[in-house]
């Protein structure tokens, strides 16, 4: 997840000192959300495991 967020913060920092490379870093930035919750997800997965957590 960490890593997902850092490819958000480098994308942000190329495009606002050159932002002519926003048609390319826009796939990178639209890509990580998705990322991020799958990470989130599977996390939380495997946390309430561990813990023994059910759901309904």
């Amino acid at each position: 997840m960490n890593n997902n967020l850092s490819l958000i913060v480098a994308a942000s920092e190329l495009i606002r000192y050159n932002p002519d490379m926003l048609k390319g870093m826009s796939a990178t930035l639209v890509e990580q959300p998705p990322k991020i919750s799958e990470h989130l997800a599977k996390f939380s997965g495997e946390l309430d495991q561990l813990l023994g957590i059910t759901r309904p």
